[in-house]
């Protein structure tokens, strides 16, 4: 099974307004921006968010307003695809059922929106000396996952951002990069969470030669009991609050490079599996 436009829809329906600061302009781009809170006056780490097809920059808010409050300032382009809770669901530039039609140019223009934004930031007065670009990190859901992994060396053609230190891949779609075999291009350390109901696209992730097998260690794989696809948008679900623990447990590990805690590799009640890999050292 793979992931279908009923999931997508179903998915977007349930984006809702977002609790963000302020949606600013940057690069051309309409960005939600979540500020991190008691960070003083030091330069907070960055993390960067992708939405899913036919979701919002506001999207998975729940998430996203857990990590500025530990500290991390969010930002989320809207993707040309966005939908913000319409009921119609952008058509994917290549059908999700061929996968190996895809190809370094598919949604290449997502890459570009993360791309185009860090850059903006990075010479942005308005920011300037309040954003630590040595300690950045890539987040994203669903096709959001597929962008951000492929930046994190899925599509080699996509380039290597300066500073970028973890990629954060939720209920991530990946097939294109298994049937081309390029997850071992994956540069940066990478956590996969999922879900045991997210028929369409954690069964590609936990499979044997599946995602968690091919990318390279540094690697975490957390699957939650439940969980639908649908599971990090901002209806109420039971795994919300493991979303936010190991999320957060993740990027302070390998964004901010904080000791590694207990929290990140043990498992919580309403896990199904977690799995890790901590041997190898990144170049």
């Amino acid at each position: 099974m793979r992931l279908t436009l009923p999931a997508l829809l179903a998915l977007t329906l349930s984006a809702r307004a977002g609790a963000q600061d302020r949606i600013i302009s940057l690069a051309g781009r309409q960005v939600a921006v979540w500020e991190p809170k008691g960070a003083g006056t030091a330069p907070a780490p960055v993390l960067f968010f992708s939405h899913g097809l036919g979701g919002c920059e506001t999207g998975s808010n729940f998430l996203k307003t857990a990590l500025a409050a530990r500290g991390y300032w969010v930002f989320a382009p809207r993707h040309a695809d966005a939908g913000c809770g319409a009921r119609l669901v952008a058509r994917p530039e290549v059908r999700f059922g061929l996968p190996a039609d895809w190809s370094d140019a598919t949604y290449v223009t997502r890459a570009n929106d993360i791309l185009a934004v860090h850059g903006a930031l990075q010479a942005s007065r308005a920011f300037a000396g309040r954003l630590d670009f040595s300690r950045v990190g890539y987040v994203g859901h669903s096709l959001g996952g597929y962008t951000v992994i492929g930046l994190a060396g899925g599509w080699s053609a996509w380039g290597r951002a300066p500073g970028v230190r973890a990629v954060l891949a939720l209920s991530p779609y990946i097939e294109p990069f298994l049937e081309h075999g390029t997850l071992s291009g994956v540069y940066l350390p990478i956590m996969f969470q999922g879900g045991t109901a997210d028929d369409g696209i954690t069964p590609y992730v936990t499979r044997r030669g599946g995602g968690y097998d091919s990318a390279p260690a540094p690697k975490h794989l957390v699957v939650f009991t439940g969980a639908t696809h649908a599971a990090w948008g901002d209806r109420s679900w039971r795994s919300h609050d493991g979303i936010v623990a190991y999320s957060i447990a993740f990027l302070d590990r390998y964004v901010r490079g904080l000791p590694a805690g207990a929290a990140l590799t043990t498992a919580r009640p309403g896990v199904a599996t977690i799995k890790f890999d901590t041997t190898a050292a990144r170049p």
